[in-house]
């Protein structure tokens, strides 16, 4: 029981941090701590496992890295919520002049952006920066969310 009640607390944690990204604050552990420990702090609070690979990001707007958060943020409550899944992996590089993140998870898939609001926003969110998101989940499995950010070189 302990175990449902430490996800409960840890998806409202979740939605809370999302509900201050809406609002369109920036994070203080990312002035604080940076990209990369703040999406250690994420990865860890899941309720699902999560690997996390963030490579050399390099400099970042503070408007990049927070639409960086909140994809993998608003990704991984997405995979709690709605995957069944044992495992997810969050991946963050830079690749020239665009940041790119890859959210997988070994869950059910048959997530569809037009079903709902939350992959709708997030895909608003992305495209606020000129960003690109793309999502495949066939049904039985995997999901994998990438979203790629413009961030100059």
């Amino acid at each position: 029981m302990s175990v449902i009640i430490d996800a409960h607390g840890q998806v409202k944690d979740a939605m809370a941090e999302i509900r201050n990204l809406v609002r369109g604050l920036h994070p203080a552990v990312l002035d604080d701590r940076g990209l990369d420990a703040a999406l250690s702090g994420v990865a860890a609070r899941s309720a699902v496992p999560v690997r996390l690979t963030v490579g050399a990001t390099g400099p970042l707007s503070a408007s990049v890295e927070t639409v960086a958060y909140f994809v993998v943020s608003e990704a991984l409550a997405n995979v709690v919520k709605h995957s069944r899944a044992k495992q997810a992996a969050v991946d963050v590089s830079r690749q020239q002049d665009h940041l790119l993140i890859r959210v997988s998870d070994d869950g059910v898939g048959g997530a569809d952006a037009q079903g709902g609001t939350g992959l709708t926003g997030l895909a608003q969110r992305v495209a606020s920066v000129d960003g690109r998101l793309r999502l495949t989940s066939p049904s039985g499995g995997p999901t994998v969310l990438t979203a790629e950010l413009p961030c100059g070189v």
